[in-house]
């Protein structure tokens, strides 16, 4: 090869190499903050806000934000698990779905509690994240209705009850039955409604790619097959009452056949297989569509024999 090509064909690579993060972003990969990850990032404690009780006391509200799209971190009630100050377990979750979980559980304070301060912290990776939570007048919420205009109609909706059937102990290899009965007024008249994508599992605009153009699999996760239980899910298509199953706490990740099921007379039942023993406690959310109802169930695993 002459040196006159040899210097045109360097010039050339220099230019894909100068032209590449263009060509990147012009295709619709985004800059490292919107990339998505399928596991080591860590998990945000969110605060929602207070609701006053009868009694004068308060709940305060938490969700949580894990920022892996595939990973579910596991972590324990303790030094990576707290609330302060106080008791250090407040019924939290230890088992991290994926993505964004609003208003996953509350916790009651006095009604003397005043100008105090209550932080829920969690480490995962290394990174402690906080929630701090305080009676701040405008993050009063309706936990309910969400500030709805409440009508006749909804005024005679009674929630739902739920009782949960589950063995106390199983042994692997063997599936877990978990089953709800369900006792539901038919209120509000049930209605079909477009499916639409949860809120947090949208794809990013930034990760869309431009009309006609392909999209570059640059650290774009693969979901793993199986469900691993969900959050608070919407009625979408489904008519009437709907219960949503959650892994609350665990050792190990469950294979849930389905996070969220109908109620069919009655009854809602889904089943779960296990890779490791341990205690499970899985949390069911009845709703109808306006009120909702929860229990859990704890069911000990136990090893193969």
């Amino acid at each position: 090869m002459s040196f006159r090509l040899r210097f045109v064909a360097a010039g050339a690579a220099l230019l894909l190499v100068l032209a590449a993060p263009a060509l990147v972003l012009a295709q619709g990969n985004p800059e490292p903050h919107s990339f998505k990850f399928n596991s080591g990032q860590n998990v945000q404690p969110v605060f929602e806000g207070w609701a006053k009780n009868p009694d004068g006391s308060f709940n305060m509200y938490f969700g949580y934000f894990n920022r892996n799209y595939v990973e579910t971190p596991i972590v324990p009630v303790g030094t990576d698990n707290k609330f302060e100050p106080g008791t250090a377990d407040r019924g939290q979750p230890t088992f991290f779905n994926t993505r964004i979980r609003r208003s996953q559980f509350s916790v009651t304070v006095p009604k003397d509690w005043g100008k105090k301060e209550l932080t829920w912290s969690v480490t995962v990776h290394g990174t402690t994240e906080k929630a701090v939570a305080w009676l701040q007048p405008e993050w009063e919420i309706d936990p309910v209705y969400g500030g709805r205009t409440v009508t006749d109609e909804m005024k005679k909706n009674k929630a739902p009850t739920i009782a949960l059937e589950a063995p106390a102990t199983i042994a692997m290899p063997n599936s877990l039955t978990l089953t709800a009965n369900v006792q539901d007024d038919g209120l509000p008249v049930p209605q079909r409604r477009p499916r639409q994508a949860a809120i947090g599992q949208e794809t990013p605009p930034a990760l869309k790619p431009l009309p006609d153009q392909p999209e570059i699999p640059v650290n774009v996760p693969s979901i793993g097959g199986g469900a691993r239980g969900g959050g608070a899910g919407g009625r979408g298509g489904q008519q009437g009452p709907v219960v949503t199953w959650t892994l609350w706490r665990a050792p190990a990740a469950a294979q849930l056949s389905a996070p969220t099921t109908p109620v069919r007379d009655g009854k809602a039942t889904v089943t779960a297989s296990f890779s490791r023993p341990g205690t499970y406690v899985f949390r069911a959310r009845v709703s109808d569509g306006e009120l909702n109802t929860e229990k859990e169930a704890t069911v000990t695993v136990n090893a193969a024999r």
